[in-house]
């Protein structure tokens, strides 16, 4: 199976996206459901733009020809900084004519395999609010021990701990919860129960769990510092994909303040118009630990099931190590800001 094939299977599909050439908020402006950007899509296509306003800078003469991608993430090792996000809200935004329950056991199986074979992990939904045990996102925790991350949305505070304590006992390897869902469209659309979040509440979810707690949806330095006093582990800089509010920064526009003063203290994600391994290495410079890459993974998870997702991955591992070859860059941890130019 080739990309081709994978795109053109996914624009069978999928009504709910367009499978663009090039993924950049543009031709799906304001529709959500669906994968747009809210309203006029600007934070979408500002993650787009924000990553093109830095530029690579050639280092022929370093020496480094077989750069090394892989990663250590709490205290697992990853072939490449490319972990899958969190996609949900199957039935509205995929509109695939298939039930919803369907098309989401199928897509937990498909990136969950798929970032397994590519050594990399996933970010899952977490969408049901009852009957856990059939929840896909359970499955893919029991299936493949260790190896997901369930990602649950705002609820009130011990709704979460109790949806963690499940994601726990069935093998997360961590628990997040992306605290920006609040003000998501389809939350009101759904009727889904949201709150906002406070330091407080982050404190007690962590506290309460035994695996890595990451807290998705931080846009500043001071949100960062809370969720490190708090005791989350990580954080995901996120807007929900241009998702929640139109006419916000993007994720690279806020990184460098967020990595200037966190760094080191907790594992830093990022998310948001990250298309190639050019993008993952421009951020990585800029302080992020790892990325997750969430509409390209969906759309080869649809075209191309499991398969699809590890040529996906491939690809993005491919193009990061030619970006650090002929940038001097031997190992993801020495990304830094001396490779970008801002264009």
């Amino acid at each position: 199976m080739d990309k081709k094939e994978i795109l053109d299977r996914a624009r069978e599909l999928m009504k709910g996206c367009h499978v663009c050439r090039e993924c950049n908020g543009v031709a799906c402006r304001g529709e959500i459901p669906g994968f747009g950007g809210v309203r006029t899509g600007a934070t979408f296509i500002r993650n787009v733009q924000a990553l093109k306003e830095y530029g690579l800078i050639m280092r022929s003469m370093t020496g480094v020809d077989q750069p090394d991608t892989s990663t250590v993430i709490f205290g697992r090792k990853l072939e490449l900084p490319v972990l899958l996000a969190p996609i949900g809200g199957f039935g509205m935004n995929f509109k695939i004519d298939k039930d919803p329950k369907v098309i989401e056991k199928e897509y937990c199986e498909a990136i969950t395999k798929g970032s397994l074979d590519a050594g990399t992990l996933a970010f899952t939904c977490f969408a049901s609010m009852s009957q856990l045990d059939a929840d896909s996102s359970i499955i893919s925790c029991k299936a493949y021990p260790g190896l997901t991350i369930p990602t649950i949305k705002p609820h009130e505070d011990d709704d979460i701990i109790a949806k963690a304590k499940w994601a726990e006992a069935a093998g997360a390897f961590a628990i997040a919860c992306d605290i920006d869902a609040a003000a998501l469209v389809n939350m009101r659309l759904t009727g889904t129960p949201v709150c906002v979040k406070s330091a407080a509440s982050i404190k007690k979810i962590a506290s309460a769990l035994r695996v890595p707690f990451i807290v998705k949806g931080i846009m500043s330095k001071e949100e960062a510092l809370l969720c490190y006093e708090a005791g989350a582990k990580g954080i995901v800089v996120s807007n929900h994909g241009g998702r929640i509010i139109d006419g916000m920064a993007g994720t690279t526009d806020v990184l460098p303040e967020i990595a200037e003063a966190v760094k080191g203290k907790l594992t830093i994600f990022i998310d948001g118009g990250i298309r190639t391994g050019e993008d993952v290495l421009k951020v990585l410079a800029l302080g992020a630990d790892a990325v997750l890459v969430g509409r390209p993974i969906s759309v080869a998870a649809i075209g191309g099931g499991a398969e699809g997702v590890k040529v996906l991955l491939h690809e993005f591992k491919q193009s990061l190590s030619d970006a650090m070859m002929i940038t001097g860059v031997p190992t993801v941890q020495a990304a830094n800001s001396s490779i970008l130019k801002r264009l």
